[in-house]
């Protein structure tokens, strides 16, 4: 039986030891993150809303049986973050279909009814996967979720048990608690990406409703100034939660690990400025599919781990790969039925 809990063989890079760098640096021009070809598709909701698909352009045909790849990006996030461009490239390199699953009104795409995303909203998730399923890909289907996304993934598992038509799944820089992110967030040099990220939701929210047409306090939610206030003021009320500690208590994803069913990756870093080492669980009742990778350093889904300034290397698309591809070959190996067939 594996060990539930490992430590990383991640290293940072000499030139980029400091947690905050590691952090910033590949929303800098200098991260030199590849710019895949995608084929936007808009994807229907059971509900009646809509959101996209963007799906490397030059992949497989969907009826080669190749891998499918489908990542969940972060907060305020989209197919343009760094992170799901390196991913993508390396799913591509490896012949696979690869796809960036946006939440609702992320990226330059609005939907259609009064709501958007958060970090527990796994309908969609679960829709699109049966619906990839049902519609003839007969192959191997792992997904990747960064951050939020992560969240999003590991609750979606839990939930789901081994009935998904998932083969495997790995999450990056996972809030497990999101009372403890909401906490971190808000205090050191770590209040400067609060503060940015908030103005970037408040861009949105201004984006698609005005003080008229919100069903929430408008005024609170303009004058929030941590996580807690925006997701008490907003996020709470405008997707059915009484309040922000309803919303953290039933959609934190350390909460829903073990009765994950599918071989899962977790690698966290203890140096991550979006949450504490407190949030790592310990092994006691974590399943033997999931393995949590703990690394001494990394910051927020940095894990530049070599090269140069002007030309980095990364660790966590080759990490990742490298664990589906092992965990397709095993599948193989053993003839595992899929659930969804």
């Amino acid at each position: 039986m594996q060990d539930q809990i490992i430590a990383s063989e991640f290293k940072p890079a000499w030139w980029l030891r400091n947690r905050h760098a590691q952090t910033v640096y590949s929303s800098l021009p200098l991260s030199r993150a590849p710019k895949p070809n995608l084929t936007s598709v808009d994807l229907e909701l059971p509900d009646g809303d809509v959101t996209v698909v963007d799906w490397m352009a030059d992949g497989p045909e969907s009826r080669s049986g190749a891998p499918i790849l489908i990542i969940l990006h972060g907060l305020e996030g989209s197919s343009e973050s760094t992170y799901a461009r390196l991913l993508l490239q390396a799913a591509g390199d490896h012949g696979w279909r690869a796809a960036v699953l946006h939440f609702r009104d992320c990226g330059d795409y609005r939907n259609r009814l009064p709501r958007r995303y958060h970090a527990g909203e796994t309908n969609d998730i679960r829709f699109f996967l049966e619906s990839l399923r049902s519609g003839g890909h007969d192959g191997p289907m792992v997904a990747a979720g960064f951050s939020l996304g992560g969240n999003v993934l590991l609750k979606y598992l839990g939930e789901n048990g081994v009935s998904t038509p998932l083969d495997a799944a790995a999450a990056v820089s996972v809030p497990l608690s999101l009372h403890d992110s909401a906490r971190a967030l808000s205090s050191g040099f770590s209040k400067i990406y609060q503060y940015y990220l908030i103005k970037k939701m408040k861009h949105a929210i201004r984006r698609k409703f005005n003080h008229h047409t919100a069903a929430f306090d408008w005024y609170r939610t303009m004058a929030a100034k941590t996580f807690a206030e925006f997701d008490d003021a907003v996020t709470a009320p405008l997707h059915g939660f009484a309040d922000k500690d309803e919303y953290y208590d039933r959609c934190s994803s350390g909460r829903y690990l073990e009765d994950i069913g599918i071989s899962t990756l977790i690698i966290n870093a203890l140096d991550d400025p979006f949450m504490t080492p407190d949030t790592i669980p310990t092994p006691t009742g974590l399943p033997g599919c999931l393995q949590i990778e703990v690394a001494a350093s990394g910051g927020h889904i940095g894990f530049i781990n070599g090269g140069y300034p002007w030309r980095p290397s990364y660790y966590l698309p080759d990490r990742i790969v490298n664990f589906f591809d092992d965990r397709i070959t095993a599948a193989a190996e053993h003839s595992r039925e899929l659930p969804g067939h």
